[in-house]
């Protein structure tokens, strides 16, 4: 399973091609793929459109949406931000912070065009698509 974050769907559902886009086009319906209940809300409330949001509601009835955070779950996020930090390097969105975890905690791959999770992947482990 493939965790495909915010930045790449937004970029999808916009219509932008890059590397990520192109890997999404080539997984979906191929390989299974899931979002976090955070990458949900964050893809949805973008939408201004009332006939957009709900053709993403639709495509992600398919996608498999995973609960990613509990109060341990909060504390790992924590932690890893905290990591981070003592290494000079600051984390701009919490959401991006708990996605991260989960993943590395869950071991799953990310799939992200978000230059934030670069840290993740060099200092503690997250696999990227």
């Amino acid at each position: 399973m493939i965790v495909v974050d915010s930045s790449v769907w937004i970029d999808y559902f916009s219509g932008i091609e890059n590397a990520q886009t192109d890997k999404l086009d080539e997984i979906l319906g191929i390989k299974p793929v899931a979002i976090g209940d955070l990458i949900l809300t964050e893809v949805l409330q973008g939408f201004r459109h009332d006939k957009d949001y709900t053709a993403a509601r639709k495509l992600f009835e398919d996608v498999t949406v995973l609960d990613m955070l509990g109060q341990a779950m909060a504390i790992r996020s924590a932690e890893n931000f905290r990591a981070l930090r003592k290494k000079g390097l600051t984390i701009r969105k919490t959401a991006d912070v708990i996605i991260a975890t989960f993943c590395i905690d869950q071991k799953l791959p990310l799939l992200f065009s978000d230059k934030d999770f670069k840290p993740f992947v060099e200092h503690l482990g997250l696999v990227r698509v």
